[in-house]
């Protein structure tokens, strides 16, 4: 239980990998703030699994991707909370195609919401960190696609990249207040949203295929996370960690 008695917000946690990291963080002892953009049977399941393990669970609607959105969440977040230690910022989306053929405005909402809506959240959570004083921890999830330039992921290749980059920056800038941030970079990982994308006939195909053997499971990335926000990694700031089941690697061993 490392994290007992903390409290943290995971944006976009109704579902897969939010939903792991939600529930990770509440097994090791923290309260947590559900965040989805609206009131949802998965959200509110969240919230009841959460609430099983014995802690606290809020559910708080609002767009993560919009920046006076991010403001009203974590107020509200606060309000349920009495405070925050812990935010997890999991922008999640992405839209697929060929780079002579994407559209500029899937573009936009692409960056909106995997890079943009990370600095919003980021930021109204901090304030609120630096106000009360004594530090706090940001986990952003990003994605192998920060190394790696997939085909058909002009967007979400930029977006992720581009947010390696801008929580290193942050970083920096608040050593002098003791608030830690890093990131997770999963690799493929079993959630409903890929199934959305590739189909069953291609997940199915396709784990076994992988270096490891299996897809990643929200929970590998969860368990990541509660390291990061945990006293474990005090000493630890603006790293990225990579938790891909050797994904990267895969290249250099076919």
């Amino acid at each position: 239980m490392k994290l007992t008695g903390k409290k943290a917000i995971v944006t976009g946690s109704a579902r897969g990998i939010g939903r792991g990291c939600a529930l990770e963080l509440a097994r090791a002892g923290a309260d947590i703030v559900v965040n989805d953009r609206e009131r949802t049977p998965e959200a509110e399941a969240v919230v009841a699994e959460i609430e099983a393990l014995g802690r606290q669970a809020v559910l708080v609607e609002g767009d993560a991707f919009d920046h006076d959105s991010c403001g009203r969440i974590t107020q509200r977040a606060i309000e349920a909370l009495g405070r925050l230690d812990i935010l997890i910022s999991n922008p999640a989306y992405s839209r697929r195609d060929d780079f002579l053929n994407y559209s500029p405005e899937t573009f936009r909402q692409v960056i909106q919401g995997t890079l943009a809506g990370g600095f919003s959240m980021s930021q109204h959570v901090v304030k609120h960190m630096v106000e009360r004083g004594g530090g706090g921890k940001i986990v952003f999830i990003s994605s192998v696609h920060a190394r790696r330039p997939f085909p058909r992921s002009v967007a979400y290749n930029a977006g992720k990249a581009g947010l390696n980059h801008m929580a290193l920056t942050i970083a920096g800038e608040l050593m002098p207040y003791r608030i830690n941030v890093n990131l997770i970079e999963p690799g493929w990982i079993d959630t409903p949203g890929e199934h959305e994308a590739f189909g069953a006939d291609v997940m199915r195909e396709a784990g076994p295929a992988l270096p490891w053997g299996r897809f990643g499971k929200p929970e590998d990335i969860g368990k990541a996370a509660v390291f990061l926000v945990s006293d474990d990694a005090d000493y630890i700031t603006g790293s990225a960690l990579l938790v891909d089941g050797g994904l990267l690697l895969q290249e250099s061993h076919s």
